[in-house]
């Protein structure tokens, strides 16, 4: 083993640790009463930003922890072991908005928002989905128009983690043709600039500790100097931006499914019928170990990823895979953790009926298991 990956395996146990302490002091106590509640515990990301949560991938120099995509998805995946409402929302701040101001800011712009990000002075939000474009991105309404130094923006977007408490949003606008790739550009738009509001808060099966709500934009004026990159490189910049957030959807599905497993493991060791615990049961030991070994074959895939963005090697297929594989393991690990529970299993008595609600969303987020097969098909094809 080499010093630096020497270094990064203390690095990640050191985080695993203390990020596994702070879930089971801070979030574990309230996970039920934040998702009856739909309470998005704004305080909450406000104390994980103290410990420097809330900008693991950012440069020290911008005031955050300067991680890798290593302890990136330890950070996740811990989390979403005990609540995936929070792993979600984590993960929308830092590698949605953070991300692609991270990626494609100038030198000004990072100083500028990264240091309030990376301590959680400021929530992020990250808007490209609109109602009638989900998967079909390119053909969206929202539009922006240059007015001397300053854009005029129009329109509203749907689903944006974040939407109402968040202090600045990275929005995807028109400026160009409709379903052209050159035709959509970034913005970053702060709270509080006239003609920005937030519309419906969703009220969702799982996932309810994390805020999900529309932006709406009335004749709102954006300063030219917020645009990230040049004009019409938006949907590229998405593009990139979507392929680090795989990776961390990736580990939002495998805390999920270790945390399904753990508590399936936990009862089936307790839970005794016809004199024996229900563990010695084949028909259970059966399910324990298909659970265990597809979180494990999740896990792989995902530091796959994580070592070649940590490379800087194109990752777009591996983030796809793991993205695909975590989130469908995530909903299979939860389903049979409900099963080895029983009518338990089925109570909010039981932690695993919020595993299993909060899972599905999983396949859905930064691309459907179905875009991402798409995805995957035309990597492969190319022979990358």
């Amino acid at each position: 083993m080499t010093q630096a990956m020497h270094n990064a395996s203390e690095n990640n146990a050191m985080v695993r640790e203390m990020v596994k302490n702070f879930a089971d002091k801070h979030i574990q106590p309230h996970v039920m009463e934040w998702d009856e509640s739909q309470t998005f515990p704004i305080d909450l990301f406000k104390q994980m930003g103290e410990l420097g949560l809330m900008g693991v991938l950012v440069p020290e120099e911008y005031g955050g922890s300067g991680f890798g995509y290593h302890e990136y998805v330890t950070v996740i995946s811990e989390i979403a072991s005990v609540c995936g409402g929070i792993g979600l929302s984590l993960a929308a701040h830092n590698s949605l908005c953070t991300g692609h101001i991270m990626t494609f800011g100038t030198e000004e712009q990072k100083r500028r928002w990264l240091p309030k990000l990376a301590s959680a002075e400021w929530i992020g939000a990250w808007a490209l989905t609109e109602a009638n474009t989900g998967s079909d991105s390119m053909r969206m309404n929202t539009t922006a128009v240059l007015d001397g130094d300053e854009y005029i923006v129009n329109g509203s977007k749907n689903w944006i983690t974040h939407g109402k408490s968040g202090d600045v949003a990275v929005v995807m606008v028109r400026t160009g043709e409709k379903n052209a790739s050159n035709g959509i550009s970034a913005l970053v738009i702060e709270k509080g600039t006239v003609g920005f509001s937030h519309g419906k808060k969703e009220n969702k099966l799982g996932m309810r500790a994390s805020e999900t709500t529309e932006l709406v934009f009335d004749q709102c004026r954006v300063p030219k100097e917020n645009l990230l990159g040049n004009e019409g490189d938006g949907f590229k910049q998405a593009m990139k931006v979507l392929d680090g957030g795989r990776i961390s959807i990736a580990a939002l599905g495998l805390g999920i499914a270790k945390g399904a497993l753990q508590a399936a493991l936990a009862y089936s060791k307790e839970r005794h019928q016809f004199g024996k615990p229900i563990s010695s049961f084949q028909g259970i030991s059966f399910k324990l170990a298909d659970m265990a070994t597809e979180v494990e074959a999740a896990e792989l895939l995902i530091r796959k990823a994580a070592d070649l963005k940590n490379a800087g090697e194109p990752v777009t297929k591996y983030s796809a895979m793991a993205k695909y594989y975590a989130s469908e393991v995530a909903v299979r690990c939860a389903t049979e953790a409900v099963q080895i529970f029983g009518g338990y299993g089925y109570t909010k008595d039981y932690p695993v009926e919020k595993f299993y609600r909060d899972s599905k969303l999983c396949t859905i987020g930064e691309g459907t298991s179905e875009i991402q097969k798409l995805v995957i098909a035309r990597e492969v094809l190319k022979g990358t």
